[in-house]
């Protein structure tokens, strides 16, 4: 079987979170998608004074309603990133939500940046999501950065690493690196749901096994499709070897200084 996923890539409205689900509900009912991911801090956008005031509560699920309702009509699953108060701490955090089920924060951003640790405590765990016996890895933003964020996610079976981000001008060539990167290095289809807009560049993607950029967006709005099928991930990792030959030995290391002393 394959999975059908949609990164949305969007501009939200700063601070307005009940405008803001309403924008996820709405491009949730178009998406046509088994699931369907956003951006980084959809929710509220991505704004520091905005982090450090009231925000969304983990303990009541009543601001997600018009999002729920759209997963309920659609029978689609959304991960919809979020600042979240979670009563003695503060999140970035994927909240997933399905039919038939209550919202739930599943993924807590465990890679973060020194601005946003002055607010937001990292993720004590990783997460991955079985849909339709297909493994489904989430992540945040600067997680793709680390390498064992992913090769971790592997492991744990998932065959697509999806990534909700934020990206500022300047970081166009990492951010394209860092996922194509992620992709090869494990064998497993990456996608990124980047935000536009308000001082961010898109850049929302698709890349597949072999790290091959499937579908991207530049600056607009928009969405990218990926249809992820777990024989092509099979097939790429018979084929290209690193995922097989990894050794697990490399541990001890020998360090020898070859500095001249006169």
């Amino acid at each position: 079987m394959t999975l059908r996923i949609v990164a949305v890539q969007a501009t939200p409205t700063v601070g307005a979170v009940a405008d803001n689900i309403a924008a996820a509900a709405a491009w949730t009912r178009r998406a046509g998608a088994d699931l369907v991911v956003f951006p980084e801090a959809f929710t509220t956008g991505y704004d520091d004074a905005v982090f450090r005031g009231p925000l969304p509560r983990a303990d009541d699920a009543a601001w997600l309603g018009p999002l729920q309702e759209a997963v309920e009509e659609t029978g689609t699953t959304v991960v919809l990133n979020s600042a979240l108060d979670r009563g003695d701490r503060r999140t970035l955090t994927d909240v997933v939500l399905v039919p038939g089920r209550e919202p739930w924060p599943a993924y807590d951003k465990q890679h973060l940046h020194p601005p946003e640790r002055a607010v937001f405590t990292a993720g004590a765990h990783a997460t991955t999501l079985t849909i339709g016996e297909i493994g489904v890895a989430l992540s945040v933003c600067y997680d793709a950065n680390f390498p064992e964020h992913a090769a971790a996610a592997a492991a744990d079976g998932a065959v697509v690493y999806v990534n909700s981000g934020a990206y500022f001008p300047g970081g166009e060539h990492r951010r394209d690196l860092h996922y194509a990167s992620r992709a090869l290095d494990n064998g497993i289809y990456v996608v990124l749901s980047a935000l536009t807009g308000g001082g961010f560049i898109g850049g929302s993607a698709v890349y597949d096994p072999l790290g091959r950029p499937v579908e991207r967006l530049g600056a607009e709005e928009g969405i990218v499709v990926a249809e992820i099928d777990p024989d092509v991930v099979a097939a790429v990792r018979e084929d290209q070897r690193m995922w097989a030959d990894r050794r697990s030995d490399l541990e001890h290391r020998v360090a020898v200084d070859l500095t001249t002393q006169s």
